[in-house]
């Protein structure tokens, strides 16, 4: 998956926040962590869905876990993304399941229809966050 990534950031890098392939025309922003564990940077491409002036992001990847960016996020909410060519400071709150909840991410569907699949992979519940800047 690293390399996958790196790749995707690479691009997003080289075109202003564009990228082709799977996700031609998506709306994509770079989150940067800090590893609760290691301490370590780590950035991830995201597919985000616009809300305002939120940036919001599902937290799927495919598999029954939350990924690695979520527990970092949720460790340390305070943090940079990357939209376009701007580095914004943003603070990560995650959305509680009520009614906003699910019309956020089924507006996420609308836009990218294999959200749709993401919780047929999995029993957990797949935790929404809003990035607001700060």
């Amino acid at each position: 998956m690293t390399d996958w990534n790196d790749r995707i950031i690479e691009e997003f890098r080289a075109n202003e926040g564009r990228v082709g392939g799977y996700f031609e025309g998506a709306t994509m922003l770079l989150l940067h962590t800090v590893g609760r564990k290691t301490g370590q940077p780590r950035v991830n491409p995201l597919v985000y869905l616009p809300d305002g002036e939120r940036y919001v992001v599902c937290a799927t990847n495919g598999s029954p876990r939350n990924p690695d960016w979520y527990h970092n996020l949720m460790a340390n909410p305070d943090v940079e993304i990357e939209v376009g060519i701007e580095t914004i400071p943003v603070r990560a709150t995650e959305i509680p399941d009520d009614g906003e909840r699910e019309a956020l991410y089924a507006r996420q569907v609308e836009r990218r229809p294999g959200f749709a699949e993401y919780p047929k992979k999995t029993d957990r519940r797949i935790p929404i966050l809003a990035l607001e800047r700060r």
